[in-house]
């Protein structure tokens, strides 16, 4: 069949007149783009200056913030919505960190030049952990806890003696002293979170130290990059300031007061003792991690968290912060109301 010509030149100048854009669209259309323009220029512009900011956090911390942020968030997410709805969930959270922080530990012993029964000290820091929430009494903690330092502190003999493999004897004397620390560092401090699971109002006062203790590192943080210039312990940390601790300080106080007093209906003065206790022992606890790995040689114990390191790189606060917590608590408790 053959085609139309005529039809064909009909068509064309109709469909081409249709197709072509109106004046007034081509006058709408062009301000319309400028403007799309000028925003992905400003994105860009923002982009780069954030990322350029963020490479000088990351070269003056040794933190990548982006990753350090979400990371957290989610993290956090996860172990207070636990807390809060699932509190079964969190202790299992806490025992199965329990064990995954002793492993972390253990191996970074290893790297240290330390002879660790990282599998042995694994199973003794869950059931110490697991201990703390079945437990119905501290003393069984306590009881516990000496009981598994003994079995890994011979276990540790007996197979040095089984190697026969000529270590020194301060080498030995290392390796025991390691096998008795893991445990009473990692699972035990840990156990006492579970134990103030269960004391009278145990999920608030788990929220309200770890909200502090996340409040006073943000604080140090915060206030150590921006201004900080005077080194706290540059043989320890060198990044740590005074400046950044008196950030953490007023950050730690401030939190601790406000949850002392709408969550624990506890008297302001209260929460400013905590604010300060908490500071210290989050504060030792930091400092206390890296000496543990200044001494082994490290930077982080793992690369498990992104943005922040090792599980131990994001305990290393809460850990002695528990004990000063369930001191509180048991303390502070008959206050309620007053």
């Amino acid at each position: 069949m053959s085609a139309d010509p005529q039809g064909d030149a009909l068509e064309s100048p109709l469909d081409a007149q249709h197709d072509a854009p109106s004046g007034s669209e081509s006058k709408l259309g062009a301000p319309l783009e400028a403007r799309r323009a000028e925003f992905r220029d400003q994105v860009a512009i923002a982009r780069e200056h954030f990322e350029e900011v963020n490479e000088k956090i990351k070269q003056r911390t040794g933190r990548d913030l982006i990753l350090a942020v979400l990371s957290g968030l989610v993290l956090a997410g996860v172990v207070l919505g636990a807390l809060l709805f699932v509190p079964t969930v969190f202790a299992a959270i806490v025992i199965v960190v329990s064990g995954l922080a002793t492993f972390e530990l253990a191996r970074a012993f290893e790297t240290g030049g330390r002879k660790v029964d990282v599998w042995v000290q694994i199973v003794a820091a869950v059931a110490l952990a697991a201990t703390g929430y079945f437990g119905t009494a501290l003393w069984q903690l306590w009881v516990m806890t000496f009981a598994v330092v003994a079995v890994l502190i011979v276990w540790r003999m007996v197979a040095q003696m089984a190697a026969r493999d000529g270590r020194t004897y301060g080498d030995v004397l290392a390796d025991i002293a390691a096998a008795g620390f893991i445990p009473i560092y990692v699972p035990f401090l840990l156990a006492l979170v579970l134990v103030l699971q269960h004391q009278t109002n145990g999920a608030a006062w788990i929220l309200t130290f770890i909200i502090v203790v996340v409040s006073a590192d943000t604080g140090a943080y915060a206030v150590g990059v921006w201004i900080g210039k005077h080194p706290m312990v540059p043989r320890v940390s060198p990044k740590k300031t005074w400046e950044g601790f008196a950030g953490a300080a007023t950050a730690a106080v401030i939190a601790a007061t406000l949850l002392a007093y709408f969550v624990l209906d506890l008297p302001l003065w209260a929460g400013i003792v905590m604010g300060l206790v908490i500071l210290i022992t989050a504060t030792l606890g930091d400092l206390g991690e890296s000496l543990i790995k200044r001494d082994l040689g490290i930077k982080d114990m793992s690369s498990w968290i992104p943005g922040h390191g090792g599980l131990l790189d994001r305990l290393d606060s809460l850990l002695p912060s528990a004990v000063a917590t369930l001191a509180l608590c048991y303390w502070l408790t008959p206050l309620v109301g007053a």
